[in-house]
């Protein structure tokens, strides 16, 4: 999993929104998943887009495991993701979504599909991709 400090862990931090939060102030479960979205593209815009490469894929799978909530007095979290395993036309990030004080308060692990933008079918990732992936990848 992601661990602060490490170098190989993209670190994205997000402010929460009024409407991430329940009507009892704590983060929504769907919030959690969109904030981890939120940071996989801020991963995919660093890595990919920034250096003019077009990478596109849809997500395979999604889970979530909720830690610990965040609580109402949290403004903005942390959210550390780092790629898990990279295959032939998918790879899995791992994501630790941390409150103001740190403390990891759900994980999540997606499975993300390389398509071709065309035809949207699955296509091989390429070792360009491959070694771009792997500069994130968990050690």
């Amino acid at each position: 999993m992601p661990s602060s400090g490490a170098s190989n862990v993209h670190v994205h931090e997000i402010p929460l929104r009024w409407g991430d939060f329940d009507r009892y102030g704590h983060v929504t479960n769907s919030a959690y998943i969109e904030l981890a979205q939120e940071a996989r593209l801020a991963f995919a815009q660093e890595f990919f887009y920034s250096q003019g490469h077009e990478f596109v894929v849809f997500v395979r799978r999604l889970e979530a495991d909720y830690v610990r909530p965040i609580l109402p007095n949290t403004t903005a979290v942390s959210v550390e993701t780092q790629v898990a395993r990279v295959g032939n036309t998918s790879f899995t990030t791992r994501q630790e979504i941390k409150d103001s004080q740190g403390r990891v308060c759900c994980t999540v692990e997606c499975v993300q599909v390389a398509v071709d933008n065309t035809t949207t079918s699955p296509r091989e990732i390429t070792q360009k991709e491959i070694g771009i992936l792997s500069q994130t990848v968990a050690q």
